[in-house]
């Protein structure tokens, strides 16, 4: 196949496409949990590790994007616990178990509240043990993750398991086993990756639903303005003070 961007545009809709037609309906489902924790004084956790980090991104602190939502991030290691700036360089990190109690205990979780958990392949220690003390806690669970990627692969878990057996809801990112979509011509390897796309448009889609069941309840949902814009600061501000310390 050539590969240029035109193709590659050209592959990544018929993702996109495929993406719309099988999993509309897990992003609505999942769009009711997160309301009802919303609803609750809840907090959304959101956890990727790897390039599943751009996950969180799209939904914390996003200008049209929903108030509660907080990042779970391997750098917060180091940042508040007692990791270096180097031992996240090493790829192991997100394959020790460990760290996933490491991180919990960083943060403050109430009982109301509900996580996304978010990996291409599903298979790393510090993400299956982490979804494990979600559902060990019967608290409720989001899991985004390529389900042809994660049956075709080995868990790195002592239990086997892998992300997509413990989610509530599970949200398929609609990729292929290695992320990649385009065969190059003359090596063994595929190139342009499509999850953080598809995961752009899933969590835009859970933010879009959610709003919408406010909506439809009649109750205005606390969403950001860009930062930006004049009274940006102000209107975001007094919104993040009712989660002071759990955002």
């Amino acid at each position: 196949m050539k590969i240029n961007a035109e193709v590659f545009f050209k592959e990544a809709y018929k993702i996109l496409d495929e993406l719309k037609e099988t999993q509309m309906e897990k992003i609505k489902e999942a769009s009711y949990i997160l309301t009802e924790s919303i609803s609750r004084d809840g907090v959304i956790h959101i956890f990727g590790s790897g390039h599943s980090k751009a996950f969180a991104m799209e939904l914390v602190y996003r200008a049209g994007g929903l108030v509660p939502m907080h990042r779970v991030t391997l750098d917060d290691l180091a940042l508040k616990g007692d990791l270096s700036a180097e031992d996240l360089l090493d790829p192991q990190i997100e394959r020790d178990p460990e760290n996933a109690h490491k991180l919990w205990n960083l943060y403050e979780i109430h009982p109301q509240d509900a996580f996304i958990i978010v990996s291409n392949s599903g298979r790393n220690g510090t993400i299956v043990e982490f979804a494990s003390m979600v559902k060990e806690k019967n608290m409720p669970l989001i899991v985004v993750t390529s389900i042809a990627h994660s049956k075709d692969t080995v868990s790195r878990h002592n239990s086997g398991k892998k992300l997509y057996e413990l989610g509530d809801v599970v949200i398929d990112n609609c990729g292929p086993k290695g992320d990649a979509l385009i065969p190059v011509e003359g090596l063994r390897m595929k190139a342009c990756s499509i999850s953080s796309i598809t995961g752009a448009f899933i969590a835009q889609g859970l933010t879009a639903e959610t709003i919408n069941n406010f909506k439809e309840k009649g109750v205005t949902p606390p969403v950001f303005i860009s930062a930006n814009v004049d009274g940006g600061d102000q209107h975001n501000d007094a919104l993040r003070a009712k989660y002071e310390g759990r955002i």
